[in-house]
């Protein structure tokens, strides 16, 4: 695996190519800088929001998937879960084809290739198609997950340090609107009695407008290259591990939750196509706007604070899930599942400021100061990101897994909720034992010890 970092300009490919790019030098930065990476936001968000979409247009059209069609609710779970599986794999070469390809071309392509799944399956939706050309075609939308690594990968290239959290928070906001907004779209057709292919064809020329719209208005970076050394030495580090683990309970029960919330209400509570997504939408919008207040209050408090505390909120409203669950109470039931999506949305944005402290006071442990630490920081956090990133999107694939398991043993998804809380309490034993317990020891260390640079991560 490799890591994009900046280096010395390489000669022109040709195309639309910036040669030279500083966005730390403020002068640049306020002449023409700020307006280049602006622009290039604007489309790459576009192109990340249609992906967002694609990635998770199957769990909208199952809610399209009548008995007609042959399929069991534990076919249809098993079909999110590998749609979800592919979009975190294919997340880890996005994540380097920027530096490959360049930023512009490659989102040309990536946004190009989200015809491919949309068309296929225009052209399958119907009643008699087999459960494993279903599949098939599932697999192919998994490819919009990746378009999230490559266009956060881009536009961190773009921004200076001072302000990447704002770039790189509405970059990735804008981008998980992508699963709302189809499902809102997929309202508006229910409502209006039409099709799952009304639906697709309304995306088909959305996904050629934003590949246009990159082609014309957005640019390459010739400064940015893949940086194996910083991958290598991510991956080697434990705190990729454990960062990983707790963003398989946030974003991983994000995107999850966003899969198969609908499916749940359709089998377990009975509600029509039209009755899912007029609530379907709700959590994943209320979490993806969210997220941007968990980075701030990250940065006011702690991001190890407010993950702490965050998974004991998540495992709360776990806790009246099973109990709304088992009571059969709708309105109960839906009010804490949306609250569980705003603390995902909230954990996403608290996680993943997280990970730049971590490696920052490691880079103070080493003995480093100034610009040098900054650099180690930066290097280890952007390479570590793109590997957390496609980690956590797994923890979709258990969510779905869980509760395609739980339905076929009890027909309910009960016990999905009880291993989820099982997992968010494991999530807050870890973070406490990590990131904050070491502050409570700090006082016991020796007069000797503590004149040695010491590890604290409560502030991270």
């Amino acid at each position: 695996m490799t890591a994009p970092s900046t280096a010395p300009a390489p000669p022109s490919r040709g195309g639309r190519w910036i040669q030279q790019w500083d966005p730390e030098d403020e002068t640049f930065w306020n002449r023409t800088g700020e307006k280049i990476a602006r622009r290039n936001l604007a489309f790459s968000v576009l192109s990340e929001h249609i992906g967002f979409s694609i990635w998770t247009m199957w769990s909208v059209l199952v809610l399209f998937m009548g008995p007609e069609y042959g399929l069991t609710p534990a076919d249809k779970f098993l079909l999110t879960s590998m749609v979800t599986l592919v979009g975190a794999v294919v997340r880890v070469p996005y994540t380097f084809a920027v530096a490959i390809f360049g930023g512009r071309n490659w989102t040309i392509i990536s946004a190009s290739l989200l015809l491919v799944p949309t068309i296929a399956a225009f052209a399958v939706m119907e009643p008699g198609t087999s459960f494993n050309t279903f599949l098939l075609v599932g697999l192919l939308a998994g490819i919009g997950g990746g378009n999230f690594a490559s266009s956060m990968t881009n536009i961190n290239a773009f921004f200076p340090l001072r302000k990447k959290g704002w770039a790189l928070g509405l970059n990735a906001g804008g981008g998980n609107i992508g699963v709302p907004v189809i499902q809102l779209i997929a309202l508006a057709v229910i409502g209006a009695s039409g099709g799952p292919r009304v639906l697709l064809g309304i995306y088909i020329p959305l996904i050629v407008a934003a590949a246009t719209l990159s082609a014309l208005k957005m640019d390459n970076l010739a400064t940015v290259k893949n940086d194996t050394g910083a991958a290598i030495d991510s991956a080697k580090d434990g705190h990729t591990w454990i960062m990983s683990f707790l963003y398989i309970g946030t974003f991983g029960s994000f995107i999850g939750f966003s899969f198969a919330f609908g499916q749940v209400l359709q089998v377990q509570f009975g509600r029509t196509p039209l009755q899912a997504a007029y609530v379907t939408f709700i959590g994943p919008l209320l979490g993806s706007l969210i997220r941007p207040v968990g980075g701030w209050l990250a940065d006011k408090y702690g991001g190890a604070k407010i993950t702490l505390y965050n998974y004991v909120a998540m495992a709360a409203a776990t806790g009246v899930l099973i109990f709304a669950s088992m009571e059969k109470s709708l309105p109960l039931f839906v009010t804490a599942f949306v609250a569980l999506f705003i603390l995902t949305g909230l954990g996403n944005g608290s996680t993943f400021k997280m990970i730049p402290g971590i490696f920052q006071a490691k880079a103070l442990a080493k003995g480093l100061r100034g610009d040098e630490a900054a650099a180690y920081g930066r290097r280890l956090s952007g390479a570590s990101m793109g590997l957390i990133g496609a980690v956590g999107a797994l923890g979709g694939v258990g969510i779905n897994m869980a509760f395609r398991q739980s339905f076929l043993s009890n027909g309910s998804g009960t016990g999905a909720f009880v291993s989820f809380l099982v997992y968010y309490a494991l999530c807050f034993a870890v973070t406490w034992a990590v990131y904050l317990r070491r502050t409570a020891v700090k006082a016991e260390t020796t007069a000797a010890a503590e004149a040695k640079p010491q590890l604290s991560y409560a502030e991270v």
